[in-house]
């Protein structure tokens, strides 16, 4: 939309300038360099508003390492009775 935008102004522009009120006259280079000055800058103005900004650079990133596994062994625990007597024991998966 804002480059259409852009293009209409700028034609519509340039148009405008080639209708000149006054009629042209050969002894004065006034109006002449008035003209290419004006084109060459609405010639940048437009190729300003037509470009493409350069798109952002790409950046590759390592991915981080995977965390190291969790040190699991098995261990037997005592097993404990309401009054708090050992009565036996049993095998247990303990992991830091």
């Amino acid at each position: 939309m804002r480059k259409s935008l852009a293009t209409i102004l700028a034609a519509s522009a340039i148009g405008a300038l080639t209708l000149s009120p006054a009629p042209a006259r050969a002894d004065s280079a006034g109006p002449a360099i008035a003209a290419g000055i004006g084109g060459f800058a609405l010639g940048a103005i437009a190729g300003g508003a037509l470009a493409r900004p350069a798109p952002p650079p790409v950046v590759y990133y390592d991915a981080p390492p995977p965390p190291p596994p969790p040190r699991c062994w098995v261990e037997r625990r005592p097993i404990f009775d309401e009054y708090g007597v050992e009565i036996g024991s049993r095998p247990r998966r303990i992991c830091e």
